[in-house]
């Protein structure tokens, strides 16, 4: 069931007065993260959330600390427009699209990183890329205060590397690893 209209936020601040209203009032907040260019198994990941939450914030950020000097951040694809209307089909209500300066400040240095888990595999022949990872969704998690945080399985390594990451840090969130679609 799609939603008739999709709040569109693009100021951190915004979003977590939103979040903390949100949570005042009861509402259990899903999240969602993505760095946009929709596809079906996204929609299903919302979809999920819906289940269980009251409310779903998909994030779209291309998050430029996941990327090696060698891969090209600027060519990693992008259509606001087509996946705020995907994320609306699946019945998404809120989408947070906050730009790189607000996430990473002139000034930003701290960084998470999950060790052993995101050093094999894909972590292995792409060093930092899970740092980035866990550092956006970590900071994403913090602006947002998810109750529930869902991942899909298809991204198997990074889903473990989260889950660690929400453990250890002490996240009060269900984490949530769907099936591939």
């Amino acid at each position: 069931m799609a939603t008739k209209t999709v709040k569109i936020i693009r100021s951190v601040a915004q979003m977590q007065k939103l979040s903390h209203a949100l949570a005042g009032k009861g509402k259990r907040i899903g999240i969602v993260p993505t760095m946009g260019y929709l596809h079906d198994g996204h929609l299903s990941l919302i979809r999920r959330a819906k289940k269980s939450c009251d409310v779903v914030v998909t994030t779209i950020f291309v998050n430029p600390a996941q990327f090696a000097p060698h891969e090209d951040f600027a060519k990693y694809p992008r259509d606001e427009k087509g996946d705020i209307a995907k994320i609306k089909s699946a019945g998404g209500e809120i989408v947070f699209v906050p730009n790189a300066k607000d996430i990473y400040p002139e000034s930003f240095q701290t960084y998470v990183a999950v060790e052993k888990l995101a050093e094999m595999l894909e972590g292995k022949i792409r060093p930092g890329h899970f740092r980035g990872v866990a550092t956006v969704v970590a900071k994403l998690f913090n602006i947002i205060r998810p109750d529930v945080a869902v991942f899909g399985m298809k991204d198997f390594q990074q889903a473990a590397v989260l889950g660690q990451m929400t453990r250890d840090l002490g996240y009060p969130i269900k984490f949530v690893v769907a099936p591939t679609v």
